[in-house]
C-alpha cells in the first residue's frame, strides 16, 4: 500500500510535544523540507534527538518548536560559527539542553532499539556530563564490583530521515554516509521519510544495493527533490552557502516567516 503523503501531511503526523529523532550530521542530509514545514504548522514543545546538528535544530528553535535538545554537538561548522537561536533558547530558558558527547546519544539509541531500559558508555567516567545531565548514572557492575557509567534509553516517538531513493511503500535508501539514521529508525516508533527520488516499487526487490529501512517501519513518505537544501546531499548537491546564510541573517519572527514562505515553492508544500 502507497505511503506517499504531501510535506504538509506529513508535518501533521507530529504531535505537540513529541520526541523526534532528526536524521543527517551537521550541514549534511538533514530533512530541512521537512523541518520547515514543522514550523510553519506552529508544532511546538518537541524534544530534539540529534548526534550532531546544525541548521535544523536552530530553525526549530528560531519558530519556538523545541522544549528540549539530547544531542553530543550543536553548532554549524567552523565558517558558520554557532548556531544562535539553540544558544539563545537554551540560556533564556526556553528549551533544556541535555548536552551528550555524542557516542552517549548513540548508545541512548542502541538501548532504544533493544528494548533495554540503559546502556553501558565505557569511555565516560570522569566527566561533568554525569553531573550536569539526568540521563546518566554511575551503578555498580555485578559481575566487577566496579562503577560503571550508564544513559538511559531514549525511543523517540518519530525519526524524521531523508534519504537517497524510496519506493512509495516506504522502503529507503542512502547512497553515503549513513550516519546515526539507521540506528535512529529502529530506535523510533515510527519514521517519516523525505526522499530525493521514488522509485519503482520492484526496485530493491532486484537491487544489488537493498534498502536499509523497510517499509514495515516507516509511516509515511514524501518527495522532496532538494529536501535537505540548503544543507547538502551529495551526490546530488552540496551545501548551499547563500542560502544558509539568507536563513543566518534572519534576526526576526517576521525575517523568519518571509524565509519560510520563500521556501515555499522548494518544499513543494502543498
Amino acid at each position: 500500500m502507497s505511503k506517499l503523503v504531501t510535506i504538509s501531511k506529513a508535518a501533521g503526523l507530529i504531535r505537540d510535544g513529541d520526541m523526534v529523532a532528526v536524521g543527517g550530521n551537521v550541514l549534511h542530509r538533514a530533512p530541512m523540507a521537512l523541518l520547515r514545514e514543522i514550523v510553519r504548522q506552529g508544532k511546538r514543545n518537541l524534544r530534539i534527538i540529534k548526534t550532531a546538528g546544525a541548521m535544523d535544530v536552530d530553525l526549530l528553535c528560531m519558530g519556538d518548536c523545541v522544549s528540549s535538545v539530547d544531542a553530543g554537538f550543536i553548532s554549524y561548522e567552523t565558517e558558520y560559527s554557532l548556531a544562535s537561536h539553540y544558544r539563545k533558547a537554551v540560556q533564556e530558558g526556553i528549551a533544556a539542553g541535555n548536552e551528550h558527547a555524542c557516542y552517549t546519544v548513540m548508545c541512548a539509541l542502541r538501548a532504544g532499539s533493544a528494548g533495554i531500559p540503559f546502556m553501558p558508555v565505557k569511555g565516560l567516567v570522569i566527566s561533568d556530563l554525569i553531573e550536569a545531565n539526568d540521563y546518566f548514572r554511575r551503578i555498580k557492575d555485578p559481575f566487577s564490583n566496579e562503577m560503571v557509567t550508564v544513559v538511559k534509553a531514549l525511543r523517540p516517538d518519530v525519526a524524521l530521515i531523508h534519504v537517497h531513493e524510496a519506493d512509495s511503500n516506504g522502503n529507503a535508501y542512502i547512497d553515503g554516509p549513513l550516519y546515526d539514521d539507521i540506528l535512529m529508525s529502529r530506535a523510533s516508533k515510527r519514521v517519516i521519510i523525505t526522499a530525493e527520488k521514488i522509485v519503482p516499487d520492484n526496485k530493491f526487490a532486484f537491487a544489488q544495493n537493498k534498502a536499509q529501512i523497510p517499509h514495515f517501519m516507516v509511516e509515511a513518505v514524501i518527495k522532496a527533490e532538494k529536501g535537505a537544501m540548503p544543507c547538502s546531499c551529495l551526490p546530488f548537491y552540496d551545501i548551499d552557502r547563500p542560502h544558509l546564510d539568507r536563513f543566518k541573517g534572519c534576526k526576526s519572527k517576521a525575517e523568519l516567516a518571509a524565509y519560510l514562505e520563500s521556501c515555499e515553492k522548494m518544499d513543494n508544500r502543498s
